[in-house]
């Protein structure tokens, strides 16, 4: 989409109120009063289709974010309570961040690894007779990359590919830039929208950008389209750092483009997008 169109529809989507969002959005937008009650539907649509695995008799896929991050300790909760076992389940990791120089992951014992992260976050949390399998747990590395698409296929697709959305509406890391919606597995420069908000977002980096990663490896955004559901979520962290009002409006009302990638998913046949009342407000400026 140019520029000027794209303008002028953001202008146009920013002036509606919530309600008129809403009655747009045509079902896809769900929103919660509290961040609270967006993070528990989050991990009760997670744990609910897990469920459903459980109940069968083959293992069924889905694509999976670390961040965002809080969704997790209640996940983990949901099925420890439930004695709900993951064997049927196998997660295919959206992203990580790759060595600046050479393609090779960033340690685990890098605080920004979603690898070192997730075990804290979900995986030590959960009972070890609940879990699945170590070879059910999938992170894209150089090794796979090129595999992965065949890996997904053979496992009889993706379920749900669940993700949050961000400034830039890329979904893993997916970002702007010619044909992006039939991209698949790979190594990519993030860009400076990307890393600059990262880079105060995450606690304790402290805007750090000269030493942030500028690399990572990503699930396609093909791969993410091709799920039988999407479940996807931004959120203001705060009512301090108001960056999500735009993109979540972008993604729920704006015309596919390259642009903007997660507005590829606007006409997915089975596609949510979850927020809260405070990130649906109009920005108090419409520039």
């Amino acid at each position: 989409m140019d520029r000027k169109t794209r303008r002028d529809e953001v202008r146009r989507i920013l002036a509606l109120s919530t309600e008129e969002m809403v009655k747009e959005a045509n079902g896809q937008l769900i929103l919660f009063p509290t961040l609270d009650e967006v993070y528990d539907y989050l991990a009760e649509e997670m744990v609910n289709e897990f469920a459903k695995a459980a109940a069968g008799n083959e293992i069924v896929s889905f694509i999976m974010p670390v961040g965002p991050t809080q969704p997790y300790r209640l996940m983990a909760e949901k099925i420890n309570y439930r004695s709900l076992n993951l064997k049927n389940v196998r997660f295919f990791f959206m992203d990580e961040y790759v060595d600046d120089e050479k393609d090779e992951l960033i340690p685990m014992t890098n605080p920004l690894s979603f690898r070192g992260q997730i075990g804290p976050l979900l995986f030590n949390r959960i009972r070890p007779e609940l879990m699945m399998p170590a070879n059910q747990i999938i992170f894209p590395t150089p090794e796979n990359i090129k595999d992965l698409p065949k890996m997904i296929a053979d496992a009889g697709g993706i379920e749900c590919c669940y993700g949050g959305i961000g400034i830039h509406g890329h979904v893993a890391f997916n970002e702007p830039g010619p044909g992006v919606k039939d991209s698949d597995p790979r190594i990519l420069e993030i860009n400076e929208f990307t890393r600059t908000i990262d880079s105060t977002r995450h606690r304790g980096v402290g805007g750090n950008l000269e030493n942030f990663p500028r690399r990572a490896i990503t699930m396609g955004m093909k791969q993410c389209l091709e799920a039988r559901r999407m479940l996807l979520m931004t959120r203001n962290e705060s009512t301090e750092f108001l960056w999500a009002n735009t993109i979540l409006r972008i993604a729920a009302l704006g015309m596919p483009g390259d642009d903007y990638p997660v507005t590829h998913a606007r006409f997915h046949k089975n596609l949510q997008i979850v927020s809260d009342l405070g990130t649906a407000a109009k920005p108090k400026f419409n520039i």
